[in-house]
């Protein structure tokens, strides 16, 4: 992230400072920007004998990690493990084998003529000791596995156990020394107070990077020469993160975890303009458009700028529920089966009673919906089709938006082909697999998805007149006559 502070000078004059977040290019000191916060001759007294000693033990658990003793024992293991599921599934299909030609041999037994009852029961006896064998040599198994597992599985849990304390050891070093160098930060606010950067997290550590965001450098840098801030931006320059979420040239708020305990102390003493709140757009139109009705349920066009369902504020009390529910008064139920986004239009069902929802949540749960969305892509797209799969998750710090995730996110979806292409701009149409918060959005504008965002997304590209983004078709089985049933609205642009 790049920053940049307009600034008062004691003259009067207007002045304008650049910072970036962390180090740049692995720089703390780049020409033209403004310095870090810390205080330097502090932190070069903790920095060496950290890298140091980090590295050392980074060392050591990669060194143990590699190692020949550490690869044998797990092979072994692994080929233990390996050798007793195919004999025990081996010793299952023979023993079913066996129990299955008891059971034939039980009742033909139990069929034969003539037989007396000592010979019958002497018959019976002995398939009777037959299956007694089956279980003996389960159990003389049985005991020759845990033996086994008693030898090899140990030695791998307690190498794999010297792994984990490594690396354990390693972290907790490592939180060690960031409290040393957290105390190198002197905060000051606009009143010209000053605080540990550590006493403004209300008794938690603070995260990594705290006090290197470029908001916080500018402030600093500014206070310290007597700089009045004016207004403040930052934007994302560069290569876009892993995760996504950040293009280049747009601007993004400061982030909640370093920043939310940090610069509301930085700003105290400055004139700060309230935080926007969210206000929809005006209504686009005071009638819902229907497109499909019956006793069941209820298909609407839902346009842009309308929301799903009503949000918590009075302001957000408009929406394609609250009007259903004026609409259809004696409906039952939640009535909406699915949501769009409030900058998505496009094509919603709702049931009109209890048990057609109940039935449409079941085939969105069992992917029995086919949708197809159309978009506007802000820029050229690779190839002619595809399937993105990319896990989303939230991203804690900046809400509403979601990340690409690997370990935490939840599987995302989605199948993609162009339709058509021109300067600037290409047309594709999504097939969403799952249905994830801004799923779409995310896939087209990630590296790994489309590698541009939908024309006009406030969160994930550049904002526009609208989001180009329309749920063109919808088919599933109508849940009281049993037939699919498929509906299409052109996308309006």
């Amino acid at each position: 992230m790049f920053g940049v502070l307009v600034v008062r000078q004691p003259d009067g004059t207007f002045g304008v400072l650049r910072a970036f977040s962390a180090m740049l290019a692995g720089r703390w000191d780049v020409p033209g920007f403004v310095p870090p916060v810390f205080d330097r001759e502090a932190r070069a007294r903790v920095e060496p004998v950290a890298d140091a000693t980090v590295k050392a033990l980074l060392a050591r658990a990669e060194a143990w990690s590699a190692s020949d003793e550490l690869r044998r024992l797990r092979e072994d293991d692994d080929a233990r493990q390996s050798r007793e599921a195919t004999e025990r599934e081996a010793m299952r299909l023979r023993h079913d084998g066996r129990r299955r030609q008891r059971h034939e041999r039980r009742a033909a037994i139990m069929a034969t003529q003539g037989l007396t009852d000592a010979e019958r029961a002497q018959a019976l006896h002995a398939l009777d000791q037959e299956s007694r064998g089956d279980k003996a040599e389960k159990r003389r198994w049985d005991a020759a596995q845990e033996e086994a597992r008693r030898i090899l599985a140990p030695a791998r849990a307690k190498a794999e156990r010297r792994v984990r304390a490594l690396d354990r050891l390693r972290r907790i070093v490592s939180r060690g020394f960031m409290k040393q160098f957290h105390d190198t930060y002197a905060i000051t606010n606009a009143r010209g107070e000053t605080r540990p950067l550590r006493s403004l997290y209300g008794g938690a550590e603070p995260p990594s990077g705290a006090g290197d965001c470029a908001g916080a450098k500018l402030l600093a840098h500014a206070f310290a020469h007597g700089l009045h801030p004016v207004a403040l931006a930052e934007f994302w320059w560069g290569t876009p993160p892993a995760s996504g979420g950040r293009i280049q040239g747009a601007f993004y708020p400061a982030c909640r975890d370093k920043c939310g305990p940090l610069l509301p102390f930085m700003l105290e003493g400055l004139t700060v303009s309230a935080p926007r709140v969210f206000v929809p757009p005006p209504a686009p139109t005071p009638e819902l458009s229907i497109v499909f009705e019956d006793a069941w349920l209820v298909v609407i066009d839902k346009p842009c700028g309308l929301l799903s369902v009503p949000g918590r504020e009075a302001a957000l009390l408009d929406s394609v529920l609250t009007r259903l529910r004026a609409r259809y008064p004696q409906a039952t139920g939640p009535l909406l089966a699915h949501r769009l986004d409030l900058d998505t239009s496009g094509l919603l069902v709702a049931a009109l009673d209890s048990r057609t929802h109940a039935s449409l949540q079941r085939q969105f749960l069992h992917r029995d919906v086919d949708k197809r969305y159309v978009a506007l892509i802000d820029g050229p797209v690779q190839g002619d089709s595809g399937t993105i799969t990319l896990p989303l998750r939230v991203d804690l710090d900046d809400r509403p938006r979601q990340i690409v995730d690997p370990v935490h996110g939840k599987p995302a979806v989605t199948g993609w082909e162009v339709l058509h292409r021109a300067a600037g701009h290409t047309r594709v149409a999504f097939h969403p697999r799952t249905g994830r918060t801004h799923q779409l959005r995310v896939h087209a504008a990630h590296p790994k998805g489309l590698g541009a965002p939908i024309l006009g997304d406030p969160l994930y590209g550049h904002a526009g007149l609208r989001l180009h983004l329309h749920a063109e078709t919808l088919s599933f089985v109508h849940p009281a006559t049993g037939q699919r049933v498929s509906f299409t609205r052109a996308a309006p642009f």
